[in-house]
């Protein structure tokens, strides 16, 4: 199966959810909060970095739990911030 090439706005998007996810976690390793998610930490780190822009629902929702986010918060600064 061929995966369609991500649009630009799509990558946008994925490193901007990334910085957000980034700046949520501040100080904390990022193999606690991986492992609290229930992920690897190069999932993380990928995800983090826009390697990764497109991460399954559950991981992002999983990650959101563990850094008290919102997903309504991070639909509204990832999609509504004219990316």
């Amino acid at each position: 199966m061929v995966r369609t090439p991500l649009t630009p706005e799509e990558r946008e998007r994925g490193e901007l959810l990334g910085r957000l996810l980034r700046e949520a976690r501040g100080g904390r390793s990022m193999v606690e909060v991986a492992a609290e998610a229930g992920i690897s930490a190069e999932t993380l780190r990928k995800i983090e970095t826009g390697r990764a822009p497109t991460p399954a629902f559950f991981t992002v929702a999983a990650l959101a739990r563990v850094l008290g986010l919102s997903m309504d918060e991070l639909v509204v600064r990832c999609v509504l911030a004219g990316v």
